[in-house]
């Protein structure tokens, strides 16, 4: 999932396993503090999942201090994840993988190491192993409040959506914000594309003008740096965008909305348990029924009609009157 070469990012990997990995510089430690190793595949200043991500791990440093030692690896591609976690693995208590692209080698690692604990932010359904914690952030779930959310600030009747990698939770997200913007307007014009790559910045730009050729004004995405083309895009052509995993609403006008789904919360969970004894292994479901940190919608500058609308979707996802699908 990076912009970079893979020779490049191979190079930078080697060296950093060479040296042990680089410890992300917070507080000094305590002799007896948890360790912490995390994995952020992607760059944690991305806007999006990863930033969210790092941002999570910076809110639970400033929480325990001392209490924790944390190591960090960044940036790398898929070949080279599972030498990243087994360096992480053979070093600390608890690893952390952000993002469900960490799943396949995580599980495989996670069996050489059973006195390890692993937890992955954005785990699905699947093997259950007793040192494998998945939390679930139920993308799928706050995409359908997204697509209401589009619908109701659109002005020319068309929503689209970029994804990366055509993967079940991703198609499923795009799946329930269109789904979403029909519930509002059943005759809206929905436009769906994936790019194959968090990253790519030009194949997310050529989507999103796409769509906006098509008359979509108001744009979505699950994204990491490919934001950047869709931002461009938007600012060429006078479109905006939801923005995704963190409200940042006042601070840039080209976002009239975010979906908040909760990575950073998640890591920040993960780790307050391990550091409180009480870390469970298992599937564990996120989303709206875990609070407004967890997943909420922010659509910036609401009228009051409209935020009560997107209260009572909320409620009906939750009491089951409105089905999304997984993911």
């Amino acid at each position: 999932m990076l912009s970079s070469s893979t020779s490049r990012r191979s190079f930078s990997l080697r060296a950093l396993l060479a040296a042990g990995l680089v410890a992300v510089p917070f507080a000094a430690f305590s002799a007896d503090a948890t360790r912490i190793g995390i994995l952020i595949p992607g760059s944690k200043s991305d806007k999006g999942w990863m930033e969210s991500g790092y941002d999570g791990l910076v809110a639970a440093q400033k929480k325990h201090g001392d209490k924790i030692k944390v190591q960090m690896i960044e940036n790398i591609n898929y070949a080279d994840m599972e030498q990243a976690l087994t360096n992480l693995a053979s070093k600390n208590q608890l690893v952390i993988g952000v993002g469900g692209q960490t799943q396949a080698a995580l599980l495989k690692v996670s069996k050489r190491f059973p006195k390890t604990k692993f937890s992955i932010v954005g785990g699905s359904k699947g093997d259950e192993l007793p040192n494998v914690a998945g939390y679930d952030v139920k993308q799928a779930e706050i995409a359908f409040v997204a697509g209401a959310t589009a619908a109701m600030l659109s002005k020319t009747g068309a929503v689209s959506y970029v994804g990366g990698m055509e993967i079940p939770s991703i198609v499923n997200a795009g799946k329930e914000f269109g789904k979403g913007a029909a519930y509002i307007n059943p005759k809206i014009k929905y436009v769906e594309n994936y790019t194959g790559n968090f990253d790519d910045v030009a194949k997310s730009k050529e989507a999103t003008l796409a769509a906006i050729a098509q008359g979509a004004d108001v744009h979505y995405h699950i994204l990491n740096l490919g934001l950047r083309g869709m931002e461009q895009a938007a600012k060429e052509k006078g479109t905006h965008i939801i923005g995704s995993y963190t409200d940042r609403c006042g601070s840039d006008p080209l976002y009239i909305a975010y979906s908040i789904t909760g990575v950073g919360y998640q890591v920040e969970y993960a780790i307050d348990e391990a550091v409180a004894g009480t870390w469970k292994a298992g599937y564990k479901p996120f989303g709206l029924a875990m609070g407004s940190k967890a997943s909420d919608m922010s659509a910036c500058g609401a009228t009051p009609a409209m935020k009560a609308k997107i209260d009572e979707i909320k409620k009906d996802i939750q009491s089951g009157k409105i089905k999304v699908l997984e993911g």
